[in-house]
């Protein structure tokens, strides 16, 4: 069976002038695709098998590439937005005719040169579309450990859970609200720092490191607010946990360790309304 949107290994059955038809083995060219001229390999025969992938041209007629390209059905990649028309955007993906993104599957409004993070799909017309809904595409079971550094793509933020993310654009990954100490938006490339994974193998993610590797990052940080401004900073234990993550871009609990290591070096002084630099620092 040919199959849109999918690599296959067909056979070489008819040669014409305007390249050669390919199908099945051993169904005697009952359904036949085209491998235009321009991308038949060298000394190619009748009975050779070479490995395609199928699409569909400009008047909607099937045909073969030998082209590499960047996802099949049910597969997700980031992609350029190309055009964007009255029907929808259209993204690049390498061949002669560029993948229509409709309207009705865009999860925020795209412009010319935007990159997105899209999976592949057939719709009710039998066309290859892409979307950007992609939750349910993203794979599961990454390899990756608790404690390994990932890169991901940002492709949703939904305020009761956090962002979603895209790791290595194919897993599916989540950085928690409690972990979101600085502001992203859609697109935005994250490294970040697998902290768990879960039953069903997604992953969950921390833009931080371990706390005995982070506290020092953030002792550092808090010296040279502290320092920027003249020596005192009105932050204590009873501060709210939102001022300090608006603040210093941490969570409470990691405030403290940081305060705790400087003081423990004799850096600051704690005081009942704040920490404050010691004089010879």
């Amino acid at each position: 069976m040919i199959e849109l949107g999918k690599y296959q290994v067909l056979e070489v059955c008819q040669m014409t002038a305007n390249g050669i038809y390919l199908c099945e083995p051993d169904t005697k060219g009952i359904r036949k695709v085209l491998l235009p001229t321009r991308e038949v390999p060298p000394q190619v025969k009748l009975k050779d098998k070479i490995r395609v992938f199928i699409y569909k041209d400009s008047e909607d007629r099937e045909i073969a590439t030998t082209a590499d390209v960047p996802l099949t059905v049910g597969d997700t990649a980031v992609l350029k937005v190309k055009q964007v028309t009255r029907i929808g955007a259209f993204l690049d993906w390498g061949l002669s005719k560029d993948l229509l993104l409709p309207y009705k599957e865009q999860t925020i409004k795209v412009k010319e040169g935007d990159n997105v993070l899209a999976a592949l799909y057939i719709d009710k017309s039998d066309r290859l579309c892409a979307t950007m809904k992609v939750y349910d595409y993203l794979k599961t079971g990454s390899g990756y450990r608790t404690g390994d550094s990932v890169s991901g793509f940002v492709y949703d933020i939904i305020d009761a859970f956090g962002a979603f993310v895209a790791v290595d654009n194919v897993y599916s990954a989540l950085i928690p609200n409690n972990e979101l100490f600085i502001p992203l938006k859609y697109g935005d490339v994250v490294e970040a720092r697998v902290s768990h994974i879960r039953e069903d193998n997604k992953l969950t993610l921390s833009l931080r490191d371990k706390s005995y590797k982070q506290m020092d990052t953030d002792a550092q940080l808090i010296l040279n607010c502290l320092k920027e401004e003249g020596g005192f900073l009105p932050y204590h234990d009873k501060s709210d946990a939102k001022d300090i993550k608006n603040r210093f871009r941490m969570s409470k609990n990691a405030f403290k360790r940081a305060v705790g290591r400087l003081y423990k070096n004799g850096y600051i002084i704690i005081e009942d309304d704040g920490i404050r630099l010691q004089n010879n620092k």
